[in-house]
């Protein structure tokens, strides 16, 4: 049903866009404050998880050993796979900023380059997530560590599906040039939300990953 409603929203702001002429320098402004303001209230749902994780790392009761990681619990190797996660991320991020210079610069085959390779990377990220979670030690129900860690993996990983969907309707957007070099807020604001997602996971991988063991 999200997918659904998603599909009808950007198909009418994409007809406003570039068919009806509707987006002028106020409307783009208001585009974006809005997507500052959806990226703002989205680091305030993260703190949220991120203060259960320090409220109970730090100072750990009784009930869970008063050590963290709990008693019993066998945390991941931060140098496996969220390692390289943490190296597809940044890669994807790499690339997307080089595929909107491309587009600032006028330069389409890069442009397009640029943004697959980001797609790309999202794709394999997002299957080691989900390989990690399969071979994981602990599951969602071992207490307040494995609550924490996939409440916040887990909202992660919803956001860089989300954000991979958006980057994939701006690729196509690219091919059919509905973009120009100084009109593209709908790919501007998708590589925004692609920023945010790389930044929440350095987070994510320092935090959860190499200080939380």
């Amino acid at each position: 049903m999200i997918i659904v409603i998603a599909s009808f929203w950007w198909r009418d702001v994409i007809r406003e866009a570039t068919f009806e002429g509707s987006h002028t320098v106020i409307v783009q402004n208001g585009l974006r404050y809005g997507m500052l303001l959806f990226i703002l209230s989205e680091i305030m749902l993260f703190f949220a998880f991120f203060w259960g994780f320090f409220h109970s790392s730090l100072n750990p009761v009784s009930e869970i050993g008063s050590i963290w990681p709990p008693k019993g619990i066998i945390t991941m190797n931060p140098w496996l796979i969220p390692l390289l996660n943490t190296i597809l991320l940044l890669t994807s991020g790499a690339a997307l900023t080089w595929s909107h210079a491309a587009l600032v610069g006028g330069i389409l085959l890069e442009t397009i380059t640029g943004l697959l390779l980001t797609i790309i990377l999202a794709v394999i990220f997002t299957l080691c997530q989900v390989y990690e979670y399969i071979n994981a030690p602990f599951d969602i129900s071992d207490g307040i560590y494995g609550s924490t860690f996939y409440m916040l993996t887990g909202l992660h990983g919803m956001h860089v599906i989300i954000g991979t969907i958006f980057l994939t309707v701006a690729l196509y957007r690219a091919v059919v040039h509905h973009y120009t070099t100084n009109r593209h807020i709908g790919y501007e604001t998708s590589a925004w939300y692609w920023h945010f997602v790389d930044v929440v996971w350095i987070f994510l991988f320092l935090v959860i990953y190499f200080w939380g063991n």
